[in-house]
């Protein structure tokens, strides 16, 4: 299952900084932009599977 969601980013002293527009309280960092959006996704993944056991399963339902 994909999702697409908005990255926002800037170019700090150091680092690429970004959060999610969806998830604003998900904010991380990386060298470079790649990185960041790399960081961002695990952000995004560790939230939305926090307290799952590993043995989860994943359907699709429609609304």
């Amino acid at each position: 299952m994909k999702r697409k969601l908005t990255m926002i980013y800037w170019k700090g002293d150091k680092f690429w900084l970004g959060k999610l527009l969806e998830h604003p309280e998900i904010m991380t960092q990386g060298e470079t932009p790649e990185e960041l959006e790399a960081n961002l996704r695990d952000a995004y993944l560790l939230m939305a599977l926090d307290d799952v056991p590993d043995s989860y399963e994943i359907k699709e339902i429609v609304l």
